[in-house]
């Protein structure tokens, strides 16, 4: 009953029910009882009808009735949609707290046990199996017996191409090709150079990726024009083309990001899925359990910042880096320009057992990578874009949009004979699981003024402006203190003080 009432729960009748699910069968435990009491409390919906009215097949029966169970799974197996059991029950059933929310987990008093064995009959020991049970559940578990060998045997009989690429998928490991083919695409970057947003970027990746990579499904959440997950090869899924690769998720963020999880850890698909960043609100609770549960699912966040200029505050993301950043186990890429897209994707396809959050700009980024280099730069974390050619005296560190501004100030302040090295950092977690040596070289200690700059706030910048060497007195950060506003992007960013002569001032101040 109160799973039934978190919004998540229509967010995936509705798509069921437009999507004509016919596999999906959910018993619903109607016992009226939630934690606090009855469901009158707090809710008085027909449930029936809701699920009916979302294009479900919908039964009710005594979900207390074994016969009656079976016969309904076996109408729910027929029909052509998903289908809803509706299962009248009663909580803690022989107990002392039958239709009681105590029947929910307080049902530990001795005596409260030993009545209610009694009421069922029961007379076994504690973690004692009978053996007629056992016997039974063993007798249940060769049911599939026949079914597995069967099918062994027609994936025997396919080619031995096949099979691999059947074990290859399963296995969640990339095509022999992909490293190859991402490299490819940066050296035609690089050698073209081109002022596109990052989101614009992923597209382009994508339709390099899909084509070779068959087991990649992606999506939106109603942004498919503003997010760029649909690649040239890609048909749409949908009630007659169960071929796509393609859904239409509709308005429903947790709905997608909870679905994609369910996919990625059936195997055999690399899910990933887009909205706004800001957006990432409605997906958190999945994005979350990616995380916990190890699972690859490839969060593709678009409109990144202030950068996406007059839907204003609402929509301008500013603490959404900082809070996925803190989740454990998520790798959060904001990617500078087309390459840097090109590796994060690379690495995000390459995971098995960590979820990937790609942020992206909504506004052109000119090119900060002009010369081809085979290595995936960006897997270390943070490298060295642009070195000092004099004594080094300042070290600037940015992310996604933000790094063009970092070169824009390291030219004016190598023109004053103020060396400056710009360290590009597209994944702090990365660089976090890099050896001590190699961080310090990207990052060493000494007299260097050191500044982050990104158009987000300071939380989870410090490690590596007053850590990792560096000082208090020596560091600062230029991104947001606080809400956006609505206005175009160029005006947006000179109202905040993220520009090249706004670093260039605080180099300055600090030296």
């Amino acid at each position: 009953d109160g799973c039934l009432m978190e919004g998540v729960s229509q967010e995936a009748i509705g798509l069921a029910g437009r999507q004509e699910l016919s596999k999906l069968i959910v018993l619903w435990d109607d016992n009226n009882i939630t934690i606090d009491g009855t469901v009158d409390l707090a809710d008085r919906t027909d449930q029936i009808q809701r699920f009916k009215a979302s294009g479900w097949h919908v039964q009710k029966i005594d979900g207390h009735d074994p016969e009656a169970i079976d016969t309904a799974l076996m109408a729910a197996k027929k029909a052509n949609k998903p289908s809803m059991i509706a299962c009248k029950t009663h909580i803690a059933l022989g107990s002392s707290a039958q239709d009681t929310s105590k029947g929910h987990g307080a049902l530990t008093d001795p005596q409260l046990i030993a009545d209610t064995k009694k009421v069922y009959g029961w007379s076994a020991d504690e973690f004692e199996i009978p053996a007629s049970i056992k016997s039974a559940w063993e007798d249940i578990g060769q049911r599939g017996a026949t079914d597995r060998q069967e099918w062994e045997e027609r994936l025997s009989s396919v080619s031995s191409n096949k099979q691999n690429e059947f074990h290859r998928v399963f296995a969640g490991k990339i095509p022999k090709k992909l490293t190859s083919v991402i490299r490819t695409f940066k050296k035609q970057m690089s050698e073209n150079p081109q002022k596109v947003a990052t989101r614009k970027s992923s597209e382009m990746v994508l339709n390099a990726i899909n084509p070779i990579m068959p087991e990649t499904v992606g999506g939106s959440a109603d942004l498919s024009g503003s997010n760029n997950t649909r690649s040239k090869d890609m048909d749409v899924f949908d009630t007659v083309t169960r071929h796509g690769r393609y859904i239409h998720w509709g308005v429903r963020e947790h709905g997608m990001a909870a679905a994609m999880n369910g996919m990625a850890l059936h195997g055999g698909i690399r899910p990933y899925g887009g909205t706004f960043m800001c957006f990432t609100d409605y997906a958190r609770p999945a994005m979350r359990l990616a995380a916990l549960m190890k699972v690859p699912t490839v969060f593709v966040m678009t409109h990144d910042s202030i950068g996406l200029g007059e839907d204003g505050p609402t929509h301008q993301p500013v603490e959404h880096l900082a809070i996925s950043r803190s989740t454990p186990n998520t790798h959060v890429f904001r990617p500078a320009d087309t390459i840097e897209t090109a590796e994060a994707w690379e690495i995000a396809l390459s995971s098995n057992h960590t979820p990937t959050v790609l942020a992206l700009s909504r506004q052109g980024l000119p090119a900060v990578r002009t010369i081809h280099k085979s290595a995936n730069l960006s897997e270390r974390g943070a490298y060295v874009l642009a070195d000092s050619e004099d004594k080094r005296q300042v070290i600037l560190i940015a992310t996604g949009s933000e790094v063009s501004l970092a070169l824009e100030a390291r030219t004016a302040l190598q023109a004053e004979g103020i060396g400056t090295r710009v360290v590009s950092m597209p994944c702090m977690e990365l660089f976090a699981e890099q050896d001590p040596s190699y961080r310090k070289r990207v990052l060493p200690g000494g007299a260097s003024v050191r500044i982050g700059i990104e158009a987000g706030v300071r939380q989870g910048w410090d490690r590596w402006l007053l850590g990792e060497r560096g000082r208090e007195a020596k560091s600062d950060f230029i991104g947001m203190s606080g809400f956006g506003a609505s206005a175009p992007a160029n005006t947006l960013f000179e109202h905040f003080g993220i520009t090249t002569q706004a670093i260039i001032e605080r180099v300055k101040a600090l030296l």
